[in-house]
């Protein structure tokens, strides 16, 4: 199998690409560039090569319905080629295609979110979305006066990349620590956070500590804004299937003789953010309610969302 697919099914794994929708590019672009390289000019070869590599990507990150989408939008060509060249062709088109409507469709989230932010609003972000960014970043590229608290987000501390990327937008931003999320709550006009999946019923999954925010925002009465492209919408949902919540290494939470032996570290990477802390849904398609997922996953898929099951 080509380096490339394995390279970035490790860097994948080991956080060297962070975010959901950069996850789903990257597997994308992965199986583009590994069939471009691909030498062995014979159909049924190529597609079970195809499929191996798909399967080692999916690996690396099972949470991520964002790189699920992005590699069946990727090799959706390859049942019907009848040719190699025209199964090759199809993989590489489709796999740049689905990179570039993505970095499209980040785009067109900050011009519709950014409609939201008020000059004078204070906002809270939570862990490292491109998503969410783009639409603090374009409300201040608007001229709107804001301030932003964004959380440290341990262990990996995405927050650290997030102030970084603010401040370069020329963004007030303020690094908060996790736990100080309620006590700075009381501030905040409007959280604005990413997506790893959303479910059928509108739920969100999403970094650690994601629910607490929302939580908190719901008790505070600020807006509780997801920003998430439609191919975070987990069609697999609608037919009854849970989203895996990945566990990591208790290596990011704890150093080796830190805790005594047999002590127990949970250290999970997402959880659960029910649909009724959820106040919009901010897509390329438009905003929308938790409620309006359902419809616009049937809508997207038509037919072929009866092959999902």
């Amino acid at each position: 199998m080509n380096d490339i697919i394995f390279s970035t099914a490790s860097d994948i794994r080991d956080m060297k690409v962070r975010g959901a929708g950069r996850i789903a590019r990257a597997g994308a672009l992965a199986l583009a560039a590994y069939a471009e390289a691909y030498t062995v000019r014979d159909l049924e070869q190529f597609r079970s090569d195809i499929r191996k590599a798909s399967d080692t990507l999916l690996d690396s990150r099972p949470t991520a319905v964002s790189l699920w989408n992005g590699v069946h939008a990727t090799v959706r060509g390859l049942k019907d080629a009848e040719s190699f060249e025209a199964a090759r062709e199809a993989v590489i088109a489709d796999g740049r295609r689905f990179a570039e409507e993505s970095e499209k469709a980040v785009q067109r989230i900050a011009r519709i979110g950014s409609k939201r932010i008020k000059s004078g609003d204070t906002l809270m972000t939570h862990c490292n979305s491109s998503a969410a960014i783009g639409v603090i970043a374009e409300a201040v590229r608007q001229g709107k006066d804001i301030k932003v608290y964004a959380t440290e987000s341990r262990p990996w501390r995405q927050g650290i990349l997030t102030v970084n990327d603010l401040s370069k937008a020329g963004v007030d931003v303020t690094l908060i620590i996790d736990s100080a999320v309620r006590t700075v709550m009381s501030r905040v006009d409007r959280v604005f956070v990413g997506a790893d999946t959303i479910t059928s019923s509108g739920s969100l999954i999403n970094k650690i500590g994601t629910s607490q925010v929302a939580m908190a925002a719901r008790e505070c009465r600020a807006e509780f804004n997801v920003c998430s492209e439609t191919y975070k919408f987990s069609p697999k949902t609608m037919f009854g299937d849970t989203v895996t919540i990945e566990e990591r290494n208790i290596d990011e939470v704890v150093r080796p003789g830190e805790i005594p032996e047999g002590v127990k570290v949970f250290n999970p990477v997402f959880d659960t953010t029910p649909a009724r802390y959820i106040d919009n849904i901010i897509t390329e398609l438009g905003i929308m309610s938790p409620g309006a997922v359902y419809g616009v996953m049937v809508r997207q898929l038509g037919d072929s969302i009866f092959n999902l099951e």
